[in-house]
């Protein structure tokens, strides 16, 4: 049915594919497994889904077994996308080198939050202006597990006001030079050009921008002279705005995409698609149902071929679910929605909460370890 169809629509069809049907492990299931990413999951089906502008009208579930013939079945250019996006699927995501430190991607890694903001929706209060409390808590992170820590100078909550560039760096680099001195690998999360270059230059060895590039003219060109990797995130509107009444056709599928849209503006602008890493954007635009969409499914993003960087963390989806529990009371609801990233794949689970999930995810882990040990 989906070959006929995107026959008849042609190139104004798209195709996706989106692996599931996960498995304990591969042994005795020869030829019916894949490894998803080089990671610690293996996936035995793949949802097939076509859609157009009007939304999805065709979709499937294909047996691994049987994936290669469903996608020779279809008419190009939906199959050239079909064997690109298996090809991405399955693709090893390289460690991230980040300054002294090296960071598998073939297993869930930590990034843990630390905010020097004094109007964060969740901490960093008072931070800005102790630079060494601030770098102490990071490196309490950093103690408790977390392989990266994300250094952030301007909140970007639902209703949050801009911040000048110069007040961001004052708040930021200082801490920065302490978790460089520290040796640790640590983040800059930053939409600013003039921010990318301080904190970089004091230390910081990734970058995420949770408008992709965007807000700022200059940070294309700031990051393409760069050697750093970055962090493009999925946004709808300004903080400011974000959450007065988004709208979507197919959140996922919109979602995904923007992402690949996204992608291919800042490699033709000079950034290496190795140097990416995507992020959906929970809670950027999004209403509860969105973002429940988008949880559901983001074992489809895999399909961008980059690492797969998820924040919910102590979300407002969290207490729209836990009968309005205050930010302080969704540690529970965090590390749930961390697992349901790392039992999709994700390479990256950035939190608030580092030894909690840190825990739950060496939980996982070990799990994972002993279904993947022969008998």
């Amino acid at each position: 049915m989906i070959a006929g169809e995107l026959a008849r629509r042609g190139a104004r069809a798209r195709l996706y594919l989106r692996p599931t049907g996960f498995v304990d492990a591969p042994f005795h299931y020869e030829g019916q497994t894949l490894r998803l990413a080089g990671g610690l999951l293996w996936f035995s089906q793949v949802e097939a889904i076509a859609a157009d502008a009007e939304g999805r009208f065709a979709t499937a579930l294909v047996p691994v077994e049987r994936i290669e013939d469903f996608i020779d079945s279809l008419p190009e250019p939906h199959r050239a996308t079909g064997r690109l996006t298996l090809d991405r699927l399955l693709a090893p995501r390289p460690a991230l080198t980040l300054g002294p430190r090296t960071v598998r991607l073939d297993q869930p890694q930590i990034l843990g939050i630390l905010n020097v903001t004094p109007d964060s929706f969740s901490d960093g209060r008072g931070l800005g202006e102790a630079p060494a409390e601030a770098a102490a808590r990071g490196v309490a992170m950093a103690e408790a597990g977390a392989a990266i820590i994300d250094l952030g100078g301007e909140s970007t909550r639902p209703g949050a006001k801009p911040v000048w560039e110069g007040d961001e760096i004052a708040r930021t680099v200082p801490v920065a030079e302490r978790l460089a001195g520290a040796g640790l690998a640590f983040s800059i999360d930053t939409r600013k050009a003039a921010v990318m270059r301080a904190a970089t230059a004091a230390g910081a060895a990734l970058i995420n921008d949770v408008s992709a590039l965007l807000h700022d003219p200059r940070s294309i060109e700031t990051v393409a002279a760069l050697s750093c990797p970055v962090v493009l995130m999925h946004h709808q509107g300004e903080p400011e705005t974000m959450q007065r009444d988004p709208r979507y056709r197919d959140p996922l599928l919109d979602v995904y995409d923007w992402l690949a849209a996204r992608i291919e503006a800042v490699v033709a602008a000079g950034i290496a698609r190795s140097r990416l890493i995507v992020d959906p954007g929970i809670g950027f635009g999004k209403a509860l149902r969105h973002n429940l969409a988008i949880l559901n499914g983001l074992s489809l993003f895999h399909g961008l071929g980059t690492p797969l960087l998820l924040g919910a963390s102590r979300k407002r989806t969290i207490g729209a679910l836990a009968g309005e529990a205050p930010v302080e009371q969704r540690l529970g609801g965090s590390v749930a929605l961390a697992l349901i990233g790392a039992g999709q794949g994700v390479q990256l689970l950035r939190v608030h909460d580092v030894f909690e999930t840190v825990q739950a995810v060496r939980v996982w882990r070990g799990l994972r370890d002993a279904a993947l040990t022969p008998a």
